[in-house]
């Protein structure tokens, strides 16, 4: 008898414990806090409206974090052109005529005078006037009103924080600063202007601004950055997109996964911040691109629990 009530009373007090494990987490999971809409947009942003910019504008021209990361590429690019300045390499950082990410060659610097080469829009310059019509008018892209901008827009654009600071101090060292857009020809003027508005100088057409339609080569940047190559040892090159460093990246037929992989690619990956700094850019270009398979792998997919949905 002494046993059984023993063992009654072992199976009470169990009982009794999974009761109270079981009403603790109905109580942690009917305690757990409801985030705020205001805790939300801190989390994972505000949720867009119809009056809302496109979020990859609302975070490169508005955010804290867009201003952040151009002033961080902008010093990290200056420390790595000072140091080049005073220590000659051998060879600049634009790849040789028929050399590729994936077997890279360098043109030689010899004795040439020092040049950082830039790419313009998304890179010296915030193009907020355009962009700001553009999201009004629910456009991606509008070619009548780019090109009104590339003739008009001095004054309304700005230039990427830490830029003035970044080619006065490159400058005053004795670095030439090139510009190199595919902003067209035919424009020129305008170009110039603009990017003197902005604060970041005079350039001047053919000499250090280059352009679309300055070869035959249409939106290529190779031949542009070859012939700036024959008069300077370029030891930094700056832009937006890749093809600011290699057309290979911009090849219409390489699909997402092996234009990510060849950015990747060991033979080239130790030049990005080595020569090769690349600005944030989440508004457009040849990165928007992807389905969900590209962007996702399919090995990676989860699903959520049910009831945790």
């Amino acid at each position: 008898m002494a046993e059984f009530r023993r063992a009654r009373l072992g199976a009470t007090l169990s009982l009794m414990a999974g009761l109270t494990l079981a009403g603790c987490a109905t109580a942690a999971q009917e305690s757990t806090p409801r985030l705020s809409s205001e805790e939300l947009a801190t989390q994972i942003g505000e949720a867009p409206t119809p009056a809302s910019p496109p979020s990859g504008q609302q975070w490169l021209y508005g955010s804290a974090e867009g201003l952040v990361a151009s002033h961080q590429t902008f010093r990290l690019l200056t420390a790595y052109a000072l140091d080049k300045a005073a220590h000659r390499p051998a060879e600049s950082v634009v790849l040789a005529p028929g050399a590729t990410p994936a077997d890279p060659e360098f043109i030689p610097c010899g004795d040439r005078p020092f040049a950082a080469v830039f790419d313009a829009d998304e890179t010296l310059l915030w193009n907020i006037g355009s962009m700001r019509v553009f999201a009004e008018r629910k456009q991606d892209f509008d070619p009548a009103i780019w090109d009104a901008w590339e003739r008009t827009g001095a004054g309304y654009a700005l230039p990427l924080p830490g830029a003035v600071e970044a080619l006065d101090t490159l400058r005053a060292a004795g670095i030439t600063i090139i510009v190199n857009t595919n902003r067209t020809g035919g424009n020129a003027a305008g170009t110039e202007a603009t990017l003197k508005a902005a604060g970041l100088g005079e350039f001047h057409h053919g000499d250090s601004l280059f352009l679309m339609g300055d070869d035959e080569t249409g939106s290529s940047k190779d031949r542009r950055r070859e012939t700036i190559s024959a008069r300077y040892c370029v030891i930094a090159l700056g832009g937006d997109q890749l093809g600011d460093f290699a057309q290979a990246f911009n090849q219409r037929t390489l699909p997402v996964k092996e234009r990510k992989a060849m950015a990747a690619n060991p033979a080239i990956a130790s030049m990005w911040g080595n020569g090769w700094f690349l600005f944030a850019n989440p508004v457009y270009g040849p990165s928007i691109r992807g389905d969900f398979d590209d962007v996702f792998p399919a090995e990676r997919r989860w699903t959520p629990e049910e009831g945790n949905e």
